[in-house]
């Protein structure tokens, strides 16, 4: 039986002291599995219609989001399962609050969304580059000054407030941080670099971003302590062996969706009653 709770952010972390790798035995079988019951779980939170799930993805560049995606949730029914990948912020987002872009994105009830990269973007990009702050235009940043901590961990103060509101009002949050060596990463990227079908995933800025490892594991670590609360909470998963992370995560999504015990509605006793009628009336077209 795999231990789960580790990999819950219940106390102060720290990201170099946390693993990166867990290999798996029989990943790739296990999670077909997973992937069943998560379907079954969706169904059943849709004909309830009382819950929607809110499943974040945070990792570095190259940490595996796009493929974990694509092999936890491919039998989850494809009305059920909304993705959204936030990019930089248009004109428009911009000209509203920094959750804005977010709130309009939330699963309605009966539905999993799954945030790949997430409302920490804004206290993460933002604390590494906080010139982009600028852009939104607020009335008490003037200068770089302003942008310090105690900017940033207001932030994180106004997201817990956000996510403590979508809990209250039937949205289970559940967040997971990829978390990648830098050796793993540089792998990765080589293997972008020297293979011609995965070229077009190659970014210069990649390489840019990497310089600055540091900073981002900094900040990663700040808000993971800062922001993982009981009706919140962060998960570290081990990304360096894909198949492993992927069923690791799948496996908590089942545990903690199974703690809502779903329930499909019944029909009425009159209606009951009337099933055999119904079905003569179609077996005599």
């Amino acid at each position: 039986m795999m231990s789960l709770d580790k990999y819950k952010v219940i106390e102060a972390i720290s990201l170099k002291d946390s693993s990166t790798k867990v290999v798996v035995k029989d990943a790739k079988k296990d999670l077909k599995k997973s992937r069943k019951k998560l379907s079954k779980l969706q169904d059943a939170m849709y004909a309830e219609g009382k819950y929607s799930a809110l499943i974040c993805l945070q990792g570095m560049d190259t940490s595996g989001k796009d493929s974990l995606i694509r092999e936890v949730f491919k039998d989850v029914n494809a009305r059920g399962v909304v993705v959204h990948s936030f990019k930089v912020p248009t004109e428009l987002e911009l000209k509203h609050d920094f959750l804005w872009r977010h709130y309009i994105a939330l699963p309605a009830k009966g539905k999993m969304g799954v945030f790949n990269r997430t409302h920490y973007e804004n206290v993460l990009v933002t604390r590494v580059h906080p010139a982009y702050v600028f852009g939104e235009n607020i009335p008490t940043v003037n200068s770089l000054d302003d942008l310090n901590d105690e900017f940033y961990h207001n932030r994180m103060d106004r997201i817990n407030d956000f996510e403590n509101h979508l809990a209250k009002n039937g949205t289970i949050i559940l967040k997971f941080f990829l978390n990648l060596s830098k050796e793993e990463q540089k792998n990765r990227l080589l293997r972008r670099l020297e293979l011609p079908d995965k070229n077009w995933k190659f970014s210069a800025d990649d390489l840019k971003e990497r310089k600055l490892w540091d900073k981002y594991q900094f900040c990663y670590e700040d808000l993971l302590n800062r922001t993982s609360k009981e009706n919140a909470p962060w998960f570290v998963i081990p990304a360096d062996d894909k198949d492993s992370a992927r069923i690791i995560l799948a496996k908590i999504l089942v545990k903690e969706l199974e703690k809502y015990n779903f329930k499909e509605p019944t029909l009425s006793d009159k209606l009951v009653a009337q099933l055999d009628d119904f079905k003569a009336q179609l077996n005599k077209e």
